[in-house]
């Protein structure tokens, strides 16, 4: 389904001829790509899944941000653009993203859930919290939010 969606954004990007949403799409798609090549010897079918694709996506958005705050403290004001023109077109492919008390709240849930009890358990709450909110969540916000709540039991 997400695979769709890139493809026909890639062609809508070239009827209007927007290179930089072009060379966007074109980098997604081609880190899905090492990601299914990468994938074969692991999946049945030799392809990511959409929670895999998400989780990709998040990644790109996170090595942009990092980019966004380099090129700024360089001064570089046409890099940072660049980069937050990026992040945009990431993002318009990820669902809507949860807000701080949302995450408060999830993280809540799963510890309950969970019976998680101390920090040893912050794995097992990390991983279902990526398993049911794949790129709705910023990970490592939420990371941070669970290891406040384990450490405090």
């Amino acid at each position: 389904m997400l695979r769709e969606q890139l493809k026909a954004a890639l062609k809508t990007a070239m009827i209007e001829k927007d290179t930089h949403k072009i060379s966007t799409i074109r980098l997604i798609l081609a880190a899905v790509k090492d990601r299914d090549i990468a994938s074969r010897g692991t999946s049945k079918d030799g392809v990511i899944s959409n929670e895999d694709i998400l989780q990709l996506l998040q990644s790109m958005i996170k090595q942009r941000k990092d980019s966004v705050a380099m090129y700024a403290k360089g001064g570089r004001q046409d890099l940072v653009d660049s980069e937050q023109s990026e992040i945009d077109i990431i993002q318009s492919f990820l669902p809507k993203q949860m807000d701080e008390a949302q995450i408060r709240a999830a993280v809540e849930d799963i510890i309950k859930t969970t019976g998680a009890a101390g920090l040893r358990d912050m794995g097992k709450v990390m991983g279902l919290l990526r398993e049911r909110f794949a790129g709705q969540m910023d990970f490592g916000q939420a990371s941070v939010m669970v290891k406040t709540a384990l450490a405090a039991k």
